[in-house]
């Protein structure tokens, strides 16, 4: 059974190739067969169950979605109150229903319930370097959830259960759409007799993967039998981001605190924004595409976990303790001397520098025990125990 953490950077790099896979990343379709083997730990129908009865979910987290169309809440909810807290339960017998009756079920943000799913959506963000979020369809019969549509981020779509035909259209008449945009009426592509184009169509079964951009339009239906499919959506950096950027920097310049000379001569008006003008010029050349996208990596989440009681610990882990690196990407690093700084969720660590070489160790290998870090770096096993002590008190390593 393949690990989940591999699931992107492996499985699917063996299968398309890494360097043609981040090169047709939202630009092009993708599809790759990885076998039923490699998705069948993510998540089964026993997980599930587990998930609703001890997540509890509740809309809009868990939603039913009919023939294009949200099911009201009230048709398979109650208001119930847990803690003093009033929210809404849902009725496993009233789900039941919706679900004969053609509903699909989505769960939004499974990786942050099921660590399955988080490793293979963490794996991702490892080869895409965006934010990524997985989230759950499940369908009975030939029914659809939703009518023809595009999503406003890239998607790459696991099936893992039953069958799902899909119809991908491509581009519609808008390229590259965004969530907040300024036309949200474009259409998708048609062939010359007015019906829709189809890109690609097929029935997609276990195993199988698809990569749909941002923007591009498809219809998904059941097949008559169960569906159980995840998407796992991320945003890339775009212009916009980088124009952001830009003017998150220029609260630091005087010349942009100060008020537009409104009242004031044309004369004074056009020098003003001449100024302007030449110090954004400048802000330009500094945060160059590199200096902008590695500013993002330094700010990068990591994913919230815990390891206690090792953080409140005084004393080290034994050699045979499990070591886990939190941070998603291998975080920014730089030699100070005798010195390490490291940029992890937008804070600034400092270290001795022996504490550099294990932390590129472990940004290489994730999960090492004591011992094996100690070889992998050369330091003894006593100091790099006290490393690991550290690291864990920063929430930068778990000890398991």
């Amino acid at each position: 059974m393949s690990d989940p953490g591999h699931l992107f950077t492996e499985d699917l790099c063996d299968v398309v190739g890494r360097e043609a896979l981040t090169a047709r990343l939202s630009e092009e379709f993708v599809f790759a067969d990885l076998g039923a083997e490699a998705v069948r730990s993510l998540v089964t129908f026993d997980d599930l169950n587990a998930l609703l009865a001890s997540c509890a979910p509740e809309p809009p987290r868990l939603r039913l979605h009919k023939d294009g169309s949200p099911v009201p809440v009230e048709r398979y909810t109650e208001v119930g109150t847990a803690s003093r807290v009033t929210r809404r339960v849902v009725r496993p017998e009233s789900l039941y229903r919706e679900l004969r009756a053609g509903a699909s079920l989505v769960l939004d943000g499974l990786d942050r319930m099921h660590p399955p799913v988080a490793a293979a959506a963490d794996d991702l963000m490892r080869l895409v370097r965006e934010r990524v979020q997985a989230n759950m369809y499940l369908i009975w019969g030939d029914s659809r959830g939703f009518d023809t549509h595009w999503d406003d981020h890239d998607t790459v779509i696991v099936q893992v259960e039953g069958s799902k035909h899909w119809r991908v259209h491509g581009p519609g008449s808008r390229p590259h759409p965004m969530k907040n945009d300024v036309d949200h009426d474009h259409t998708p592509p048609r062939d010359p007799d007015g019906e829709l184009h189809v890109l690609w169509e097929g029935v997609l079964r276990p195993g199988q993967v698809l990569h749909v951009p941002r923007g591009w339009w498809h219809t998904v239906t059941g097949t008559g039998e169960v569906s159980l499919h995840l998407t796992f959506g991320f945003t890339r950096a775009t212009g916009v981001d980088w124009a952001e950027a830009l003017v998150r920097r220029s609260f630091e310049e005087e010349v942009f605190r100060r008020d537009l000379p409104r009242f004031a001569d044309p004369d004074v008006r056009r020098k003003h924004r001449r100024e302007l003008a030449a110090r954004l010029a400048e802000l330009v050349e500094a945060v160059d595409l590199d200096v902008f996208l590695a500013e993002r990596d330094a700010r990068f989440p990591r994913r919230t976990s815990f390891a206690l009681p090792w953080p409140m610990e005084e004393g080290v882990p034994p050699l045979d303790a499990r070591l886990e690196f939190v941070p998603i990407l291998p975080p920014p690093m730089t030699r100070e001397g005798d010195r390490v700084a490291v940029s992890v969720a937008g804070r600034r660590y400092r270290f001795p520098a022996e504490v550099g070489d294990a932390l590129e160790a472990l940004a290489e290998r994730r999960t090492p025990t004591v011992a094996e870090l100690a070889d992998a770096t050369g330091a003894t096993p006593e100091r790099t125990a006290e490393i690991a002590a550290v690291l864990a008190r920063h929430h930068l390593v778990l000890i398991r």
